[in-house]
């Protein structure tokens, strides 16, 4: 069923930890999700031992630094990074309400996809809130450019994605992955796609003070003479690369703060693209309605959405 057409918001139905390093920072992280109520959001929470030192929502007006990742906040040492993998399995789960407790400065970066993260989700189960579900409906086009790139959104009965990347190196070049995205399709097109780079990039990244938890263990990584390095290969065929780039693209527009009715398309974007379109989207009150089912179903069209008062609901405020 399509995400985010159901009629009731939802949690996860109990408390899930889970442990890894962080990409970047190379250092242990663990998270735990705990369910929240109606209306809460995705909340994470920066721990130092047993105290919360932050507390940032995960909307776009939070969204900090996008050069490598996905970060919010805009201090160092009260934002939390590498967010966009854990935000699209959420998003892709149709999960509301979370808080998510975070020992470190980033998310676990696990095995460089969504799929630990939809794993964790499966194993505790969902648990449905007694509130309606409010969607962000794209009602005419939203496009913005930056050199060869451009990232839009479209009117569309339902959520789609058209993600196009454009590399020079043979062994990607041109992909698209396209598709309505509901939960199966996340889980078996996109949730495996793991994070990519270059052989010639890591001196570069590591002296920077990045990619120092970067290893074939959660990173496709392609070789000086254009070939992937990692033994077990691409797990996806020739276009894992594309399909990596789509999770983003679910991660990074789950900022939204809810589920999105519309069709988002991309060319040779990244984590800023994505970050930038939401907020030109968001910021023209023309462009998009605030809307609810008129009743729960457990699958909705076009005509079954009403638009409410939207200065009620401001998914993308502080």
């Amino acid at each position: 069923m399509p995400i985010g057409l159901l009629g009731f918001q939802t949690t996860i139905a109990d408390s899930i930890s889970l442990a890894g390093i962080g990409v970047h920072s190379g250092a242990p992280v663990s998270i735990t999700f705990h369910p929240a109520e109606a209306d809460t959001g995705i909340v994470f929470q920066r721990m130092q031992d047993d105290t919360v030192v932050a507390e940032v929502r995960a909307v776009s007006s939070q969204v900090g630094n996008t050069d490598l990742c996905t970060v919010l906040g805009r201090m160092p040492n009260h934002s939390i990074a590498t967010v966009e993998h854990v935000m699209a399995a959420l998003y892709a789960m149709g999960i509301d309400n979370l808080l998510v407790e975070v020992h470190g400065a980033e998310m676990p970066i696990m095995d460089g996809s969504s799929q630990a993260f939809i794993e964790a989700i499966e194993q505790t189960g969902t648990r449905a809130l007694g509130v309606k579900r409010r969607y962000i409906r794209v009602v005419k086009p939203v496009r913005i450019e930056a050199g060869g790139s451009w990232s839009e959104f479209r009117p569309y009965d339902g959520t789609r994605f058209e993600i196009e990347i454009d590399f020079e190196t043979p062994l990607i070049g041109r992909q698209m992955w396209k598709g309505d995205l509901t939960a199966q399709v996340f889980r078996d097109e996109l949730s495996r796609a793991r994070t990519f780079g270059f052989m010639r990039d890591v001196e570069r990244l590591w002296a920077a003070g990045y990619a120092l938890g970067s290893s074939l263990e959660n990173s496709v990584v392609i070789s000086d003479d254009d070939t992937v390095i990692n033994m077990e290969g691409l797990r996806y065929r020739h276009d894992e690369f594309v399909r990596h780039k789509a999770l983003d693209a679910v991660g990074d527009l789950a900022l939204a703060g809810a589920q999105f009715i519309g069709c988002y398309r991309s060319y040779r974007g990244g984590h800023k693209m994505n970050a930038n379109a939401l907020k030109a989207l968001l910021s023209d009150p023309t462009a998009y309605e605030v809307v609810e089912t008129r009743m729960p179903r457990q699958r909705v069209g076009a005509r079954d959405f009403i638009a409410i008062n939207a200065p009620e609901f401001a998914p993308w405020s502080a």
